[in-house]
């Protein structure tokens, strides 16, 4: 079809797909990605093609894979939407001669012990890491280097695997936790990273970049969970002064520049340490959370949208800038709730009087009766959330709090004898 646009998806990417096809007429999408991943594509049967493979197929068979859809109908653009099979799109449009991110941005993005080898060799910042890949070398480690330490996979996801420890007997718990989580990026691998603890309040930088010029959305207030790092809150814009802001942003940039990020939409999470921003790690995607959302609500700034328009080729960049500077910030936050225990649930309490105190929240439940649910341990053990705005960020959050906090889930708890007791919270 000739002066059309086909787009080669690398992994899922929820709605984007859809949106793409909407945004150019004519415009077709295909889809490369691990098997598993299948179950989860949204409206299959609207894509050209979509070509499954093991996770553990070589980079030749995604190539080969690649070049069938190629010749069988050219690929014009190339693009992923979320962390799984970044790699591979990296390696697959180098094979295809298609623009995206490099396959030395990808790895260092991923790769979070890399990524602080290189922000240090810049000279952007320094945080002490270390690589480790055995028990006894983790529990050295931290008997020989007293204070706190961070745990967490060298390429994980979703806050899954990650603990705070201050003594060997914490670092061995928590390590074989680590190595054991389901949501790694290499699932059981016996490698993790110890890095030093940071102190001060968390923030995410909500970035988009243009031939190597990068322009911050907005910055979003994180609340995380002290003792999982699973995060538990956000709003836009972020509690911080000008100064903070604007080293905040030349911050973003020097990191970006130094993983070598050019084009496209970047979630950086930054601590706000009394010597200044220091980095917890970066995504080549737009954050998750329903952060996109929240910045959209906020700063008029449609960050899905740009990233529909970015895959195109086109620049958005000085559209933002105007946008930014014509839109008063309208502050939005989100707060999530969790199980106090594993088991089944049973039924919700509270729904219909939470949201008739205030009905312009909204409430979502991600688990229903008959679902099973735990405590929390990653981003995806959270139960409910709450999406609320306000005339201030604090009066945003302490709605959206509010909300969750009304709400009674009352689980089904198996007993050793196989029936089951009921709890709430």
């Amino acid at each position: 079809m000739p002066g059309t646009e086909h787009v080669l998806i690398v992994g899922g990417g929820r709605e984007i797909p859809q949106l793409l096809r909407r945004h150019r007429a004519g415009s077709r999408t295909s889809v490369l990605c691990q098997l598993s991943l299948l179950p989860k594509l949204r409206d299959i049967d609207e894509h050209e093609r979509v070509v499954g493979l093991r996770a553990d197929a070589s980079d030749e068979e995604w190539i080969a894979a690649a070049r069938q859809v190629h010749r069988a109908d050219p690929v014009t653009r190339i693009a992923s939407f979320g962390e799984r099979d970044q790699r591979r799109l990296a390696v697959v449009g180098s094979a295809l001669g298609l623009s995206t991110h490099s396959v030395r941005t990808v790895a260092a993005v991923h790769d979070k012990h890399l990524m602080r080898q290189l922000l240090a060799d810049a000279g952007v910042e320094k945080v002490a890491a270390v690589r480790l890949d055995d028990e006894a070398a983790v529990t050295g480690w931290v008997d020989a280097n007293p204070g706190a330490w961070v745990l967490k996979p060298v390429d994980g996801t979703a806050s899954a695997g990650v603990a705070l420890v201050r003594t060997p007997g914490e670092a061995a718990a928590a390590y074989r936790r680590c190595v054991a989580t389901e949501h790694t990026g290499r699932r059981h691998s016996p490698e993790v990273l110890l890095e030093e603890y940071l102190t001060g309040p968390q923030v995410s930088v909500e970035s988009l970049s243009e031939d190597g010029e990068h322009v911050v959305v907005a910055v979003t207030g994180k609340y995380s969970d002290p003792a999982t790092f699973v995060e538990l809150g956000h709003v836009v814009p972020a509690v911080v002064d000008d100064a903070a802001r604007a080293g905040l942003v030349a911050h973003t940039g020097a990191v970006l520049d130094a993983l070598g990020v050019r084009d496209g939409t970047c979630h950086t999470e930054f601590v706000l340490t009394p010597d200044g921003p220091r980095t917890i790690e970066t995504h080549l995607r737009v954050a998750g959370d329903e952060i996109p959302y929240l910045v959209r609500d906020a700063t008029g700034v449609d960050l899905v949208g740009c990233v529909v328009r970015q895959t195109f080729g086109e620049r958005v960049l000085p559209e933002v800038r105007r946008t930014l500077a014509a839109t008063p910030a309208r502050p939005q936050a989100i707060w999530f709730g969790v199980a106090p225990c594993a088991g089944e649930v049973d039924r919700w309490e509270g729904l219909d009087e939470a949201r008739a105190a205030d009905p312009s929240v909204t409430l979502t439940l991600e688990a229903g009766p008959g679902d099973r649910v735990a405590p929390l341990g990653d981003s995806h053990s959270r139960v409910v959330w709450a999406r609320a705005e306000g005339g201030t960020a604090d009066e945003a959050l302490r709605r959206a709090y509010a909300a969750v906090a009304a709400c009674r889930l009352v689980v089904t708890v198996p007993t050793v004898a196989g029936g089951g007791v009921r709890g709430a919270l």
